[in-house]
C-alpha cells in the first residue's frame, strides 16, 4: 500500500480525491480541528513520521472575497502553510501535490495561460496563492506538483453551480456577469487529473488543469438552468440577463480571462480532458437523479 497524507479531507475537492482514490492508495486524513496547516510544528509532527508517499494538498481559504479584509490569514492559510508541508514532505522523502489557482493571473492576456507565463494577481487571494507557490519552492522540495485550476465546482461545497442552482429556483430574473471568461471545472475531472500526474511519474513542477473549452459566467449559468430544466427540475428563472462586471461590485478583483493551456498536461499523461459542458451534464444529471430517488 501507498501512503497518502490528505490535507483538508473535508472540503469538496478533497472529498472528491478520496472517494476516487486507486486501492492501492491508504489514505491519511487531515483537517482542523486536530491538524492546523498554519502551525509549522504540527506540520512537521504529523506528516514527517508517517513517512507518506504523496502529500496532496487541498486546504485552502478560499473565500475570495473575505481575503481582502482577511489579508494575513489568507497567507498563513495558503501561503505559509503549503511552505510548511513541503519543508515536510522534503524531510520524509515525499512528493508534493499542491491545488493553486487561476487567480494569480490578471486576465490581460486573450489566448489561453501557459504554465511560464508571469503571475500578476490582483486579489488578496491570488497573492496568498501564488506565496503559496513560492513557498514550496523555496524549501528545495523538487519532488512537487503544482497544480493550478479555475472555477472548481463538485458536490459537498460551496460553489458557483449549486448557488445557480438555487438562485434558480427562487428568482424568476437572473443577473450573472457576462465579461469574464474562463474554464469551470469539475471536482472528480481535477481529483483524477492529479492521479494521471502522479501515476506516469509526470516531471514536476507546475501544471494547469481545467475542463476543456471557455465560458462566461453567464454562459455558464445559462448552461446550468437549462440542464436543470432539461433534467425536469422546477425552475422558477425565465429570464438570465448579461451585465458587466462594474455593475455587480465585488471587494476582491477578478481576472476578466482566465482561460488555460492544457497542452503541458496532455502532453505528458496522454490523457484526454472532458469539455466542461460534458462534465456540467455529468453533474448535474447525477444530481437530479439521487434527489428523484430520495
Amino acid at each position: 500500500m501507498r501512503r497518502l497524507a490528505l490535507i483538508g479531507h473535508k472540503g469538496m475537492l478533497a472529498s472528491m480525491v478520496g472517494r476516487i482514490a486507486p486501492a492501492e492508495y491508504e489514505i491519511f486524513p487531515f483537517d482542523l480541528p486536530d491538524f492546523d496547516i498554519t502551525d509549522r510544528d504540527r506540520v512537521l509532527r504529523a506528516i514527517v513520521p508517517l513517512r507518506p508517499d504523496t502529500v496532496i494538498n487541498c486546504a485552502a481559504f478560499t473565500n475570495v472575497d473575505a481575503c481582502e479584509t482577511e489579508e494575513d490569514l489568507a497567507n498563513r492559510v495558503n501561503g505559509y502553510g503549503p511552505g510548511y508541508l513541503a519543508e515536510a514532505a522534503r524531510d520524509c522523502g515525499a512528493r508534493l501535490v499542491h491545488i493553486s489557482t487561476d487567480y494569480v493571473f490578471d486576465g490581460k492576456k486573450r489566448e489561453p495561460y501557459l504554465e511560464d507565463d508571469l503571475p500578476q494577481p490582483l486579489s488578496a487571494y491570488g497573492r496568498s496563492k501564488l506565496l503559496g507557490e513560492a513557498a514550496i519552492q523555496e524549501t528545495g522540495l523538487e519532488r512537487f506538483f503544482i497544480l493550478r485550476t479555475s472555477w472548481l465546482y463538485g458536490p459537498g461545497g460551496k460553489n458557483f453551480v449549486e448557488t445557480i442552482i438555487r438562485l434558480a429556483t427562487e428568482r424568476e430574473e437572473l443577473r450573472i456577469v457576462a465579461d469574464q471568461f474562463g474554464a469551470p471545472t469539475y471536482t472528480g475531472d481535477l481529483a483524477q487529473a492529479i492521479f494521471n500526474l502522479i501515476s506516469v511519474d509526470a516531471p514536476f513542477g507546475i501544471y494547469h488543469f481545467s475542463n476543456d473549452g471557455a465560458c462566461s459566467w453567464h454562459e455558464f449559468a445559462t448552461e446550468i438552468v437549462g440542464e436543470l430544466k432539461r433534467g425536469g427540475a422546477s425552475v422558477r428563472a425565465e429570464r438570465i440577463l448579461p451585465i458587466v462586471t462594474e455593475d455587480y461590485p465585488l471587494p476582491a478583483q477578478r481576472p476578466a480571462y482566465s482561460v488555460f493551456s492544457k497542452e503541458k498536461y496532455r502532453r505528458v499523461t496522454g490523457c484526454g480532458i472532458p469539455l466542461w459542458r460534458e462534465s456540467l451534464t455529468k453533474y448535474l444529471s447525477e444530481k437530479l437523479e439521487a434527489i428523484r430517488l430520495r
